[in-house]
């Protein structure tokens, strides 16, 4: 499995603002952690029970981790770093997401969290599947508290395949082997 992990904090990168709401008010974020009955209002969830699988247990009481963000989609457009898969169709996502415990403010724990789990990913069997862990700023203003200025990762995830049923297949595999490789790291890890 290809798995990468960079860092975006400069000051036209990207920024996640919670709670947040789409200008036009249709989607929002939904507090999965503290009401995970709402994950029934999440269309990709219902949708793609590989997601919905993977969003229940992040946030779930066992996880120190909770989500603010997803979407998947499908295309047939690639561009250079999908090439060397050499399919005709890429199933990906994208979930935001960051640490439930005070280390969400931690930007040494996010980036040995990316690391970590990027060298353990490499160690899985090689499919045509791809994650990439993005740490970006984010800042916390639930509850009317005082802004928290922390961090949180975007983790994309691809599956290459020649039909959608292929690609969408390998896709929900790699979500399993992140799934499985946050678990080993949670398990180890003080956060």
């Amino acid at each position: 499995m290809l798995a990468e992990w960079s860092v975006e904090l400069g000051p036209n990168d990207p920024v996640l603002e919670i709670p947040w709401r789409s200008k036009d008010g249709s989607v929002r974020f939904l507090d999965l952690k503290r009401q995970p009955e709402l994950l029934l209002e999440i269309p990709e969830a219902c949708t793609y029970e590989e997601l919905a699988s993977f969003l229940d247990w992040t946030n779930s009481p066992d996880s120190q981790i909770e989500t603010a963000k997803c979407d998947v989609w499908s295309t047939r457009e690639m561009d250079a770093d999908d090439e060397v898969f050499g399919e005709a169709v890429k199933f990906s996502s994208y979930v935001d997401l960051f640490f439930a415990s005070l280390a969400r403010n931690s930007f040494p724990e996010y980036e040995r969290f990316v690391q970590t789990l990027a060298r353990m990913l490499r160690q899985a069997p090689d499919l045509s599947s791809a994650a990439q862990f993005i740490v970006r700023r984010c800042l916390d203003d639930r509850g009317g508290q005082k802004v928290s200025d922390g961090f949180y990762i975007t983790v994309y995830l691809h599956g290459y395949g020649t039909d959608v049923q292929e690609a969408r297949q390998r896709w929900a595999i790699g979500l399993t082997l992140v799934q499985n490789a946050m678990k080993q790291y949670l398990r180890s890890a003080k956060v």
